[in-house]
């Protein structure tokens, strides 16, 4: 998500616009996740619609629109990472626990995607 966002100087908006909500925005979010979950996206198809949504975001609500992104992908990152503990708890009591791939959520990453935006 570092690069997804355009910055704000010299960008113009599309004639239409969305409206920002925490709800609009945890839906998007998660129909992008669930897009690369089933293979329907891949990571750039995802980066380029995000690219193309905030676009269509007011200038005057992307304060707004940038919290709830935060927000979001914070308990999503939250969230993954519960279950991938919990895996690794379960797979500890197994002969040989399998490695979990690693997610993006140290404090450094997510101050690197609220620069970004």
């Amino acid at each position: 998500m570092a690069n997804v966002l355009p910055q704000a100087s010299g960008e113009q908006t599309m004639g239409q616009e969305v409206s920002i909500s925490y709800q609009a925005v945890k839906s998007k979010v998660y129909k992008l996740i669930d897009a690369l979950v089933e293979d329907a996206k891949t990571r750039g198809d995802v980066q380029d619609s995000v690219k193309r949504w905030w676009k269509l975001v007011h200038p005057a609500d992307r304060p707004v629109a940038r919290k709830y992104l935060m927000m979001v992908l914070e308990k999503s990152n939250a969230s993954l990472e519960a279950i991938s503990d919990g895996l690794l708890q379960f797979a500890e009591g197994q002969a040989e626990p399998q490695k979990l791939p690693k997610l993006h959520t140290s404090v450094a990453d997510q101050a690197q995607v609220q620069n970004r935006i």
